[in-house]
């Protein structure tokens, strides 16, 4: 007899802010099968305010409430767009999982405690879709000491690892990070720095459009060997894993700051051939110090589209077979909301999602709080 299918749903707005991905998927075999991929926009005013939001200003709190209220509603969209197309109700599905927009994040500091904050109102999801909502999922593992992300290492190794062989997953959202699925089994993974975050940050404000599509821009320009050397003296890029990063440091007077050191009057076409580069590099570079070993990295993430990025990961890990995760059974736009899918069948069947290996905390969490149906 066949199993019947356990339905949850997982949403993803990452870093590079360029919209909502949610996927379908089904958890009643071994392995998370995706059966559904749906996506909407930020409204524009939306976009600007959670970019708003990464930086001190006014009246934050009553602000930051009104944001949540409306990526929830975003949200909820991409959940009946997903019920609609697979002909299904929302009392088939276990649990949707959402992670938020994180506005700072800031683990260990200040207190030793730090804080990860994530805009979301999961009530009111819950309340709009009918469906159990499972979401903040990174601050128990930042109160046990760890740094509350990335948390899809271990998702990654349930799709992609491969015994007996060190296989690498590199996520290019607005952050790059990198889980290595070593070949004993274990599973280290911790972000590596900027991605699209700035290439698109810097796209939009010399052209007006959002992204450098597949990278021809970039491919355009020429690398500036001053400006690449002074954003390789970022500190975050010498600290041991587990490490993560977001906006609270690679945000726009980041790359400004370095562009009046050594790139001024620089063609613009150049300072994106040199962030290219930039975030090409420092993926590699952490992919040799940690993986040596390694034959296979996979991608995924919006990067895993831009064709110039991708030829230059090749070109600087020759030895390495660069792939898209398409070529692994999952499109790369589905790999983080599938990780969230997966997040939330952990949490609501009580099982474990954090790696002490990967965020730095005191032993294995469940993660997340589930807000009923």
């Amino acid at each position: 007899m066949d199993t019947p299918p356990r339905w949850f749903i997982g949403l993803m707005s990452g870093t590079s802010l360029d919209g909502v991905d949610g996927v379908l998927a089904n958890f009643s075999g071994q392995k998370c099968a995706v059966a559904q991929h749906a996506s909407a926009p930020l409204a524009p005013d939306l976009r600007a305010e959670l970019l708003a939001l990464n930086t001190t200003g006014h009246d934050e709190l009553h602000r930051a409430a009104l944001a949540a209220n409306a990526l929830a509603r975003t949200y909820a969209k991409v959940v009946h767009r997903l019920l609609d197309q697979a002909g299904l109700t929302a009392a088939a599905v276990q649990a949707l999982g959402a992670h938020g927009q994180t506005v700072r994040h800031r683990p260990q500091a200040f207190d030793g405690t730090g804080y990860t904050l994530q805009l979301n109102q999961p009530a009111l999801l819950a309340e709009i879709t009918g469906i159990t909502v499972v979401a903040d999922f990174r601050s128990r593992d930042v109160a046990a000491g760890g740094q509350g992300a990335p948390l899809v290492p271990a998702f990654h190794r349930g799709v992609f690892g491969q015994a007996g062989r060190t296989v690498a997953v590199l996520n290019l959202g607005g952050i790059s990070n990198l889980s290595i699925l070593r070949a004993d089994g274990t599973t280290v993974g911790f972000d590596c720095g900027p991605a699209n975050a700035l290439m698109d940050h810097w796209c939009e404000r010399q052209t007006g459009q959002p992204y450098d599509h597949e990278g021809a821009w970039a491919r355009s320009g020429h690398v500036l060997p001053a400006l690449l050397e002074a954003m390789l003296d970022e500190p975050f890029l010498a600290l041991a894993p587990p490490k993560s990063t977001g906006r609270d440091l690679f945000h726009p007077q980041w790359l400004a700051t370095r562009l009046a050191a050594s790139a001024v009057g620089a063609a613009p076409q150049d300072v994106q051939a040199t962030l290219a580069e930039y975030t090409a590099l420092t993926c590699v570079q952490a992919l040799s110090r940690h993986a040596r070993d390694c034959g296979l990295l996979i991608v995924c993430g919006g990067g895993a589209l831009n064709r110039y990025l991708m030829e230059r990961l090749q070109q600087l890990a020759p030895t390495v077979r660069v792939e898209s995760s398409d070529h692994h059974g999952l499109p790369p736009l589905q790999v983080e909301a599938a990780a969230f899918a997966w997040l939330a069948h952990q949490c609501v069947s009580g099982q474990t999602a954090s790696l002490p290996a990967v965020t730095g905390a005191r032993g294995e969490r469940i993660l997340g709080a589930i807000y009923p149906a």
